[in-house]
Protein backbone atom coordinates (compact mmCIF):
# COMPACT_ATOMS: atom_id res chain seq x y z
CA UNK A 1 0.00 0.00 0.00
CA UNK A 2 1.19 3.16 -1.26
CA UNK A 3 1.23 6.20 1.40
CA UNK A 4 -0.17 9.52 1.01
CA UNK A 5 2.59 12.45 0.58
CA UNK A 6 1.94 14.05 3.87
CA UNK A 7 1.94 10.48 5.53
CA UNK A 8 5.06 9.02 4.24
CA UNK A 9 6.35 12.46 4.80
CA UNK A 10 5.84 11.74 8.80
CA UNK A 11 6.98 8.58 8.42
CA UNK A 12 10.64 9.61 7.20
CA UNK A 13 10.74 12.44 9.83
CA UNK A 14 10.03 9.82 12.64
CA UNK A 15 11.85 6.98 11.06
CA UNK A 16 14.69 8.12 8.83
CA UNK A 17 16.88 6.27 6.76
CA UNK A 18 20.01 5.05 8.91
CA UNK A 19 23.88 4.15 8.45
CA UNK A 20 23.95 0.08 8.31
CA UNK A 21 27.14 0.60 9.63
CA UNK A 22 26.65 2.97 12.90
CA UNK A 23 22.85 3.96 12.46
CA UNK A 24 23.68 7.39 11.87
CA UNK A 25 20.62 9.51 9.84
CA UNK A 26 21.65 8.62 6.10
CA UNK A 27 20.57 10.28 2.99
CA UNK A 28 18.58 7.61 1.68
CA UNK A 29 17.81 3.90 2.58
CA UNK A 30 20.73 1.13 2.35
CA UNK A 31 23.34 4.42 2.23
CA UNK A 32 26.57 4.16 4.21
CA UNK A 33 27.24 7.66 5.94
CA UNK A 34 30.99 8.95 4.98
CA UNK A 35 33.08 7.24 7.94
CA UNK A 36 31.91 3.69 7.21
CA UNK A 37 31.88 3.93 3.55
CA UNK A 38 35.54 4.99 3.96
CA UNK A 39 36.32 2.51 6.03
CA UNK A 40 34.76 -0.51 3.64
CA UNK A 41 37.55 -2.25 1.30
CA UNK A 42 35.45 -3.29 -1.95
CA UNK A 43 36.90 -6.21 -3.72
CA UNK A 44 37.42 -6.65 -6.98
CA UNK A 45 40.62 -7.56 -9.67
CA UNK A 46 43.36 -8.43 -10.09
CA UNK A 47 42.80 -11.42 -8.43
CA UNK A 48 43.11 -14.97 -8.17
CA UNK A 49 42.24 -16.98 -11.55
CA UNK A 50 40.95 -19.78 -9.00
CA UNK A 51 39.34 -18.63 -5.85
CA UNK A 52 40.00 -14.74 -6.77
CA UNK A 53 41.33 -13.91 -3.39
CA UNK A 54 42.68 -10.14 -4.70
CA UNK A 55 45.86 -9.84 -5.51
CA UNK A 56 48.23 -6.40 -4.75
CA UNK A 57 49.27 -6.35 -8.45
CA UNK A 58 48.44 -8.11 -11.58
CA UNK A 59 50.27 -10.70 -11.92
CA UNK A 60 48.46 -11.43 -15.58
CA UNK A 61 46.13 -13.15 -17.14
CA UNK A 62 45.55 -16.77 -15.48
CA UNK A 63 47.60 -16.46 -12.68
CA UNK A 64 46.89 -18.17 -9.37
CA UNK A 65 47.57 -18.20 -5.38
CA UNK A 66 49.29 -20.58 -3.76
CA UNK A 67 46.46 -22.15 -2.11
CA UNK A 68 44.77 -22.62 -5.64
CA UNK A 69 48.16 -23.88 -7.02
CA UNK A 70 48.56 -26.33 -4.21
CA UNK A 71 44.60 -27.24 -3.77
CA UNK A 72 42.71 -26.05 -6.58
CA UNK A 73 39.02 -25.40 -5.30
CA UNK A 74 35.74 -27.18 -6.48
CA UNK A 75 34.34 -23.97 -7.07
CA UNK A 76 35.02 -21.75 -9.80
CA UNK A 77 35.66 -18.59 -8.01
CA UNK A 78 34.55 -16.56 -4.83
CA UNK A 79 33.73 -12.92 -5.30
CA UNK A 80 32.66 -10.88 -2.09
CA UNK A 81 31.47 -7.36 -2.17
CA UNK A 82 34.69 -6.67 0.78
CA UNK A 83 36.60 -7.36 2.80
CA UNK A 84 35.49 -8.40 6.32
CA UNK A 85 36.00 -5.51 8.85
CA UNK A 86 34.67 -3.72 11.49
CA UNK A 87 31.98 -2.36 9.47
CA UNK A 88 31.28 -5.45 7.38
CA UNK A 89 30.99 -7.87 10.52
CA UNK A 90 28.82 -5.27 12.14
CA UNK A 91 25.75 -5.01 9.39
CA UNK A 92 26.45 -8.97 8.70
CA UNK A 93 26.00 -9.78 12.35
CA UNK A 94 22.72 -6.85 12.85
CA UNK A 95 21.33 -9.05 9.91
CA UNK A 96 21.54 -12.61 10.99
CA UNK A 97 21.19 -12.21 14.56
CA UNK A 98 19.56 -8.70 15.24
CA UNK A 99 16.62 -8.84 12.55
CA UNK A 100 17.44 -6.02 10.75
CA UNK A 101 16.38 -7.57 7.32
CA UNK A 102 16.66 -4.58 5.45
CA UNK A 103 20.68 -4.94 5.42
CA UNK A 104 19.98 -8.30 2.70
CA UNK A 105 18.94 -5.52 0.53
CA UNK A 106 22.31 -3.18 1.51
CA UNK A 107 24.76 -5.97 0.75
CA UNK A 108 22.85 -7.21 -2.39
CA UNK A 109 23.44 -3.78 -4.02
CA UNK A 110 27.09 -3.69 -3.30
CA UNK A 111 27.74 -7.14 -4.70
CA UNK A 112 25.31 -6.87 -7.86
CA UNK A 113 28.72 -5.34 -9.40
CA UNK A 114 30.40 -8.47 -9.22
CA UNK A 115 27.54 -10.70 -10.55
CA UNK A 116 29.24 -13.09 -13.20
CA UNK A 117 28.04 -12.94 -16.97
CA UNK A 118 26.03 -15.71 -18.03
CA UNK A 119 24.52 -16.51 -14.69
CA UNK A 120 21.29 -18.98 -15.16
CA UNK A 121 20.30 -19.55 -11.50
CA UNK A 122 21.03 -17.91 -8.10
CA UNK A 123 21.34 -20.57 -5.07
CA UNK A 124 21.30 -19.54 -1.38
CA UNK A 125 23.75 -21.43 0.68
CA UNK A 126 21.08 -23.23 3.02
CA UNK A 127 20.51 -23.47 6.79
CA UNK A 128 18.96 -26.29 8.84
CA UNK A 129 15.54 -26.43 9.35
CA UNK A 130 16.47 -25.23 13.56
CA UNK A 131 18.59 -22.78 12.53
CA UNK A 132 15.96 -21.08 10.58
CA UNK A 133 13.16 -21.78 12.96
CA UNK A 134 15.24 -19.83 15.94
CA UNK A 135 16.34 -16.81 13.63
CA UNK A 136 13.12 -17.03 11.54
CA UNK A 137 14.55 -16.66 7.86
CA UNK A 138 17.85 -17.85 6.47
CA UNK A 139 19.87 -14.91 5.55
CA UNK A 140 21.19 -15.85 2.28
CA UNK A 141 17.95 -16.56 0.54
CA UNK A 142 17.21 -12.71 1.90
CA UNK A 143 20.18 -11.75 -0.36
CA UNK A 144 19.66 -13.71 -3.11
CA UNK A 145 15.55 -12.69 -3.35
CA UNK A 146 17.14 -8.98 -3.99
CA UNK A 147 19.96 -9.84 -6.26
CA UNK A 148 17.27 -11.97 -8.53
CA UNK A 149 14.99 -8.65 -8.49
CA UNK A 150 18.22 -6.57 -9.27
CA UNK A 151 19.71 -8.61 -12.04
CA UNK A 152 16.68 -10.47 -13.21
CA UNK A 153 18.34 -14.12 -12.66
CA UNK A 154 16.20 -16.58 -11.19
CA UNK A 155 16.43 -17.67 -7.37
CA UNK A 156 15.71 -21.10 -6.25
CA UNK A 157 15.87 -20.99 -2.71
CA UNK A 158 14.82 -25.12 -2.19
CA UNK A 159 16.98 -26.53 -4.54
CA UNK A 160 19.70 -27.27 -1.97
CA UNK A 161 19.09 -28.38 1.59
CA UNK A 162 20.80 -28.85 4.48
CA UNK A 163 19.46 -31.96 6.19
CA UNK A 164 22.27 -32.20 8.83
CA UNK A 165 23.13 -30.02 11.52
CA UNK A 166 26.41 -28.94 11.21
CA UNK A 167 28.44 -27.24 14.61
CA UNK A 168 30.64 -23.49 14.02
CA UNK A 169 33.02 -24.28 12.25
CA UNK A 170 35.16 -21.21 14.00
CA UNK A 171 38.56 -23.02 15.74
CA UNK A 172 38.42 -26.27 13.55
CA UNK A 173 41.23 -27.12 11.41
CA UNK A 174 40.68 -27.56 7.53
CA UNK A 175 40.23 -31.66 7.79
CA UNK A 176 38.11 -30.60 11.03
CA UNK A 177 35.76 -28.38 8.76
CA UNK A 178 35.58 -30.80 6.02
CA UNK A 179 34.29 -33.23 8.45
CA UNK A 180 32.20 -31.23 9.71
CA UNK A 181 29.88 -30.40 6.74
CA UNK A 182 30.79 -33.58 5.29
CA UNK A 183 27.33 -35.04 3.75
CA UNK A 184 25.40 -31.79 5.42
CA UNK A 185 24.03 -30.96 2.03
CA UNK A 186 21.48 -32.36 -0.27
CA UNK A 187 19.40 -31.48 -3.20
CA UNK A 188 16.13 -31.29 -3.37
CA UNK A 189 13.65 -33.87 -5.65
CA UNK A 190 13.96 -32.94 -9.72
CA UNK A 191 17.36 -30.63 -8.47
CA UNK A 192 19.16 -32.47 -11.54
CA UNK A 193 16.96 -30.91 -14.39
CA UNK A 194 17.20 -27.79 -12.57
CA UNK A 195 20.98 -27.82 -12.81
CA UNK A 196 22.10 -29.17 -15.47
CA UNK A 197 24.66 -27.23 -17.84
CA UNK A 198 23.64 -24.31 -15.66
CA UNK A 199 26.05 -21.70 -14.46
CA UNK A 200 24.61 -21.53 -10.69
CA UNK A 201 25.68 -18.16 -8.57
CA UNK A 202 25.68 -19.69 -5.04
CA UNK A 203 24.79 -17.00 -2.43
CA UNK A 204 26.42 -16.53 1.04
CA UNK A 205 26.93 -13.56 3.59
CA UNK A 206 29.92 -14.11 4.84
CA UNK A 207 32.90 -16.25 2.93
CA UNK A 208 35.38 -17.37 5.95
CA UNK A 209 37.52 -20.91 5.57
CA UNK A 210 35.40 -22.23 2.56
CA UNK A 211 34.71 -25.97 4.16
CA UNK A 212 30.56 -25.07 3.46
CA UNK A 213 31.51 -23.08 -0.28
CA UNK A 214 33.50 -26.21 -1.42
CA UNK A 215 31.34 -28.84 0.03
CA UNK A 216 28.00 -27.06 -2.05
CA UNK A 217 30.38 -26.53 -5.14
CA UNK A 218 30.95 -30.13 -5.01
CA UNK A 219 27.29 -31.32 -5.04
CA UNK A 220 25.92 -29.08 -7.32
CA UNK A 221 29.10 -29.74 -10.35
CA UNK A 222 28.67 -33.52 -9.33
CA UNK A 223 24.79 -32.55 -10.04
CA UNK A 224 25.16 -31.51 -13.49
CA UNK A 225 26.28 -27.83 -12.80
CA UNK A 226 28.34 -26.07 -15.66
CA UNK A 227 30.02 -24.14 -12.53
CA UNK A 228 29.65 -22.68 -9.42
CA UNK A 229 31.09 -19.21 -8.60
CA UNK A 230 30.54 -18.02 -4.75
CA UNK A 231 28.79 -14.79 -4.17
CA UNK A 232 28.75 -12.85 -1.41
CA UNK A 233 28.91 -9.56 1.28
CA UNK A 234 32.17 -10.10 2.95
CA UNK A 235 35.31 -12.44 2.69
CA UNK A 236 37.91 -12.78 5.54
CA UNK A 237 41.28 -12.49 4.07
CA UNK A 238 44.09 -13.80 6.01
CA UNK A 239 45.13 -10.25 7.36
CA UNK A 240 41.91 -9.82 8.78
CA UNK A 241 41.67 -13.25 9.92
CA UNK A 242 45.61 -12.90 11.99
Amino acid sequence: MRLSAPLAALVAHALPPRCPGCGDVTAADYRFCAPCWSSLRFLGPPWCAGCQRPFDHDRGPGARCGECLADPPPHDGVRAAVAYGDVARHVALRLKYGGRTGHAGTMARAMTRLMPEGADLLIPVPLHRWRIWGRGFNQAALIAAHLSRATGVAADPHLLLRPRATPVLRGLGPKGRAKAVAGAFALADGARDRLAGRHVVLVDDVHTSGATSRACARLLKRNGAASVILLCWARVLHEEAD
